[in-house]
Formats: C-alpha cells, sequence, structure tokens
C-alpha cells in the first residue's frame, strides 16, 4: 500500500519533468514542424521504455488483452491532445495560452466528475481550483500582457480547451480501466504508435527538414523524449493506485506554470521576477498545501462531514 507522501512525491516529480517541456518545444519547433517534430519525440519515448518493460511475450499478450484502452489512450493522449495543444498554441497569445493550458486540472475535475461516480467536485477541490487559475493569469499576466478578439485566437482557445478535455479523459481512462496493465506497457506502447502515426502524418502535411540540423535541436529532442518517456510511466502508474482520485492528482499539476516561470527567469536574459507573478506562485503553493492538509486529515466517523 503506497502511503499518500509518496504519491504527492512522485506527482510532483512528474509535474517538475513537464514544465521543463516548453522550453524544449520552443527550441525544437524553431527547426522542425510540429508533427514531425512530435512524432519523432514520441517514437523515440516509447523506445527508451521497452527494454523496463516485460519479456516480448508478455508484453504482446497484455496489448492484446488490453487494446481498446491502448488505443483509446493512444488517440486521446497522443494524438488528439498533442494535435490541439501544438496547433492551438500557436494561434493565441502566450500568456492567454498559457492559461488556457494551465486550466487542465479544472477540465480534468468536471471530467472525472463525470465518468466516475467515486471522484465527484468537493468544495475544498472547487476553491484550490479557484485559487490554482488566480495563481496561473498571475503569472502569466506577470510574463506577457494579455489581448482577447480575433475569430483566430477564439479558435485556439477551442483547440486548446479540446485537448485538456481530451486529456482528461485519458486520465479517467487509465485509472478506471487499465488495473492490470503494466504501466510501462501502457506509456511505451501508446507513446510509440501515436508517435508512429504523428511521423507518418507529418511527411505529406509538413515534409522533413532539409537543412542540416543544429546541437541544439538534437539536445531538446533527446530531453523531450527521454522526459516524456519518464514523466508519463510515473504518472499512469500513480493513476492505477488505489485510493487515487484523477481530479485530485491533475491539481499538482498547477505547479507546472510556477517552475515554468522560474525556469524563464534563470534561462531567458530578458525576464526577471515581478511582484505579480511572484504572487500567482505564492498562491498556487498555498492552495495546493491547504487542500491536501484538509483533505487528507483524519476525520471522525459517523459526522456526515464532507471530506
Amino acid at each position: 500500500m503506497h502511503s499518500k507522501g509518496n504519491t504527492i512525491f512522485w506527482a510532483i516529480f512528474a509535474c517538475l519533468l513537464w514544465s521543463t517541456a516548453y522550453a524544449g518545444i520552443k527550441i525544437g519547433l524553431q527547426y522542425d514542424k510540429p508533427f514531425h517534430f512530435a512524432g519523432i519525440r514520441f517514437i523515440i519515448s516509447g523506445l527508451l521504455i521497452l527494454p523496463f518493460t516485460v519479456k516480448p511475450s508478455v508484453y504482446i499478450q497484455m496489448i492484446r488483452d488490453y487494446w481498446k484502452v491502448v488505443l483509446m489512450v493512444t488517440v486521446l493522449q497522443t494524438l488528439i491532445n498533442y494535435s490541439l495543444f501544438y496547433h492551438g498554441l500557436a494561434l493565441v497569445p502566450g500568456a492567454l495560452g498559457a492559461v488556457i493550458v494551465g486550466s487542465q486540472p479544472l477540465v480534468t475535475s468536471i471530467v472525472a466528475s463525470m465518468m466516475h461516480s467515486e471522484d465527484k467536485l468537493t468544495r475544498n477541490k472547487i476553491l484550490t481550483i479557484i485559487a490554482g487559475l488566480s495563481g496561473v493569469i498571475l503569472i502569466s499576466a506577470g510574463r506577457q500582457a494579455f489581448h482577447f478578439g480575433t475569430s483566430i485566437e477564439l479558435l485556439g482557445i477551442a483547440m486548446l480547451l479540446g485537448a485538456n478535455a481530451a486529456l482528461s479523459v485519458s486520465n479517467v481512462i487509465v485509472s478506471v480501466k487499465s488495473k492490470g496493465l503494466n504501466p510501462l506497457v501502457l506509456s511505451s506502447s501508446s507513446l510509440f504508435i501515436g508517435g508512429v502515426i504523428l511521423y507518418l502524418v507529418s511527411l505529406p502535411t509538413e515534409g522533413v527538414p532539409v537543412k542540416p540540423l543544429p546541437i541544439d535541436y538534437w539536445l531538446s529532442l533527446a530531453w523531450l523524449s527521454v522526459m516524456a518517456s519518464v514523466a508519463f510511466s510515473v504518472w499512469f502508474r500513480l493513476l492505477q493506485r488505489p485510493g487515487v482520485k484523477v481530479s485530485e492528482l491533475n491539481l499538482w499539476k498547477f505547479i507546472v506554470p510556477v517552475v515554468g516561470a522560474i525556469l524563464s527567469w534563470l534561462i531567458v536574459p530578458d525576464e526577471k521576477p515581478e511582484w505579480i507573478t511572484v504572487s500567482g506562485m505564492f498562491i498556487i503553493i498555498i492552495s495546493l498545501i491547504l487542500f491536501h492538509t484538509n483533505t487528507h486529515k483524519p476525520v471522525t466517523k459517523n459526522t456526515g462531514s464532507e471530506p
């Protein structure tokens, strides 16, 4: 039986890895197209996990037994999520895109409450989501000005929300329907198959880079591939743990913009801490601490109190 502290530790670990993705993607897309870059990345990620799974005969049997789960996760998480994410992000201002992407815990909570009877929205969860979104907005506002208006931007917002919804449904499917399936088998197969499909789609639609690619590109590709293989494997394992609720686990994704902003301060020469950004970080961190302190403290029996 895994402790709450152990689950929280690994959830934060996975989110810290994901927080580095934006910088790597930004570098890679300077030299490559979205589908081609993502396709190669996920193919490598799936292959990296393969040696750590199970022997080939068991691997193949698991995919046969759980082919519907593998197919749904591949389509929702790798194909739909990343297709909408890459293209939606290109249509909206950076700050607005960060807020929409940062709303994923809210979308996940709504989706989980609709798909899973034991994962309902509670008062503590709603308050944490409101505080988390407020923090994301402050962080984004401190880094770049907001503006709205064009139909293209509305399309980008819709695509990013669609990406969040696809990822949320995928998380619930992993939690509910993949018990008994090795999480490493699920992550390696879904990443590899999704990567192959994205790569094949990229050939007629985007072509192949013809000019020599610099070392920055290969370093970003290598890091993103390793990061995805580790983060998704850890996340799938956490989703399968007894007692872990999808909505509560995804609340930790609010720390992704926090770490992303800190990395920008460290890496990007022109970026520096602003009081509004620091305030947003403080709100997110305090809300997460209060949620897990209040949610997981012992409750007296037969009081009828809500967790």
